[in-house]
């Protein structure tokens, strides 16, 4: 079974930012060849809606069969006010929590982010999955592209 993995906004534009474009071209050559379901979310098409065309198309290169989308029902919308609440993120971080708490209602195998102040952060993780735990949801991996593309010399 493919891995199903929920990517946020700054991985789709960590295509084209020269600090994580190497890495993110390599995670994307494995979207592009099907090896895991990728989701995205309406918060990830909001925070899209402003961005160049060229960063949107990358979204539409992905194979049909592998992309999936979640809406934001009010289970998710709770989880992540929970998270503000428990100030795990603040209150300008709302996305953020979204993003988490939809990976974590919709039981995905990994959140992958370049957003390493409040999402891929050790920290804030134990937090979020302590919440997680607490209130009845598994834990959520939560990762950067770099883990996804291989160690080159252990083919």
């Amino acid at each position: 079974m493919k891995p199903r993995v929920y990517i946020d906004t700054s991985v789709v534009g960590g295509y084209f930012d020269e600090e994580f474009a190497e890495i993110t071209k390599k995670f994307f050559e494995r979207i592009f060849a099907g090896d895991f379901l990728v989701f995205f979310s309406e918060i990830s098409e909001t925070e899209l809606y402003l961005a160049p065309d060229y960063v949107k198309d990358l979204k539409n290169k992905i194979p049909k069969d592998c992309y999936r989308y979640l809406e934001l029902d009010s289970e998710s919308k709770y989880l992540a006010q929970v998270y503000i609440d428990e100030k795990i993120l603040g209150i300008a971080s709302y996305n953020d929590a979204y993003h988490i708490a939809l990976a974590t209602v919709n039981r995905l195998d990994v959140l992958v982010s370049w957003n390493f102040k409040h999402i891929v952060n050790f920290d804030k993780i134990k937090l979020f999955n302590s919440v997680n735990l607490r209130l009845g949801y598994p834990t959520i991996d939560i990762r950067s592209p770099l883990e996804f593309t291989g160690n080159e010399n252990n083919n």
